[in-house]
């Protein structure tokens, strides 16, 4: 659910400066989802029915919801909730399964062994069913969905990163360590870890994107943020009933949800030339 599929484009259609572009709209995704909700007006809060589902406007850029409440402000609003619970669940797995990858390495072959059993069973579950089964029994919420999604995505990394560090074993660099006499623990830590993460690295900023996707759709259905929360895909779900009438209350948070998986698809791409650059 969790692995990350970059966008890539190809040679001849990458534009001069297209990576910076692409940097600059990551910076300024992640500015509005730390600013945003600070700064944001109590129009995005408070409902107002007077002017419920009101169409965009000088005074109302995207227009209003069905109680009255700005949807741009939402939306600006919402950013935290969706980015930074995209990043919290990517930044919470990478760290489980890099924990879960060196302690198989490290630990010997029955540590390998189970620990490679655990996560070949995690993984042959799909996400969305432990996604369901967290909002059975801990309520549907943000906060279900980030533990399942957690729980979901680490097998991944430590299956992707084992295999890695396996490979980095073998380097020249790390037998030279082994021959020093440096333990098996510090040579894991200060030599291997460091030069297997670039790899993963890439990966892990392309999953703040799909992640995104994910935690949104899980709202959608009903599994994850709810109303009134100012989060992109509860605020889909809660559009989505008056849709033929006032389309911008789901289109425009819908929008967003687009434009950050995109973007965050194209920084994992770009990071990946440059590594493939950097290894020539």
């Amino acid at each position: 659910m969790t692995a990350a599929v970059p966008l890539r484009l190809p040679r001849a259609v990458r534009l001069p400066g297209f990576d910076a572009v692409v940097v600059g709209l990551v910076v300024l995704i992640a500015a509005v989802a730390v600013v945003g909700p600070l700064v944001a007006p109590a129009s995005a809060f408070r409902s107002d029915i007077l002017h419920a589902l009101q169409p965009p406007s000088a005074a109302h850029w995207f227009g209003t919801d069905d109680q009255g409440r700005d949807v741009a402000w939402r939306v600006v609003a919402g950013s935290r909730d969706t980015l930074l619970s995209a990043v919290l669940v990517v930044a919470c797995y990478a760290t489980i399964g890099t924990a879960v990858a060196l302690l198989a390495a490290v630990g010997g072959r029955w540590v390998d062994e189970i620990l490679m059993r655990l996560t070949d069973v995690v993984l042959a579950v799909p996400g969305m069913v432990v996604a369901l089964g967290f909002a059975a029994a801990l309520g549907p919420s943000l906060r279900s969905a980030v533990i399942a999604m957690v729980i979901a995505g680490w097998p991944m990394t430590a299956r992707l990163l084992r295999g890695i560090v396996r490979t980095t074993s073998t380097s020249a660099f790390v037998d030279g360590a082994r021959l020093l006499g440096v333990s098996r623990t510090r040579l894991m830590l200060r030599h291997v870890l460091p030069n297997s993460l670039d790899v993963l690295v890439v990966k892990w900023a392309g999953d703040i994107g799909v992640t995104v996707l994910v935690l949104a759709g899980l709202s959608f259905i009903g599994v994850g943020a709810q109303p009134p929360a100012a989060e992109w895909g509860a605020m889909v779900a809660a559009g989505k009933g008056s849709i033929a009438t006032a389309w911008w209350c789901a289109l425009f948070p819908g929008l967003a949800i687009a434009l950050t998986a995109t973007v965050f698809g194209l920084f994992g791409d770009a990071l990946q030339v440059r590594r493939q650059r950097g290894n020539r």
